[in-house]
C-alpha cells in the first residue's frame, strides 16, 4: 500500500485510510466526526461555494487570501466537500448563522487532515517495527 494512494483514499473516504489498513475502530470514529461536523455545519448553512470578486470587493489582500484559504479548508473534508460543493447553489455568505456553520466545515476539513497523518504514523510506525 503506497503512501500516496492511503492519503488519496483518506481524503476522500473520511477515515478511509484507516479502512484500507483495517483499523475499523479507527475508521468508523473518524468517518462519524467529519460526518458530523460536517453536516452540522451545512445545517447552519455554512457556505462551500469559492467567494466571487463581488463579495470580497473592498477587502485588503490578506483577509481576502483568508476567504480564499477557508474555503481550500473545507474542500479537506473529502467526498462530503464533493457532495455537498455539487448540490450547493448558495453564496459565499448564504444567512446569519455562516460564520458557525463554515467554521464546522473547517473542522471537518481538520480533522480529516488529522485522520490521514496519524493513519500514515502508523503506518510508518508499524513498518519500522517489522
Amino acid at each position: 500500500m503506497t503512501t500516496l494512494r492511503l492519503a488519496a483514499f483518506g481524503w476522500l473516504v473520511p477515515g478511509g485510510a484507516f479502512l484500507l489498513m483495517r483499523r475499523y475502530l479507527q475508521f468508523a470514529v473518524f468517518a462519524a466526526l467529519v460526518s458530523i461536523a460536517f453536516v452540522s455545519g451545512i445545517l447552519l448553512q455554512g457556505g462551500t461555494a469559492w467567494p466571487q470578486s463581488a463579495e470580497l470587493a473592498g477587502l485588503d489582500g490578506f483577509t481576502a487570501l483568508v476567504f480564499k484559504a477557508s474555503v481550500f479548508a473545507k474542500m479537506l473534508a473529502g467526498a462530503p466537500y464533493l457532495v455537498a460543493h455539487t448540490f450547493d447553489s448558495s453564496t459565499f455568505l448564504a444567512s446569519r448563522l455562516h460564520e458557525q456553520g463554515a467554521t464546522l466545515l473547517i473542522m471537518a476539513g481538520a480533522i480529516n487532515v488529522l485522520a490521514i497523518s496519524s493513519a500514515l504514523d502508523l503506518r510508518k510506525r508499524t513498518e519500522a517495527t517489522r
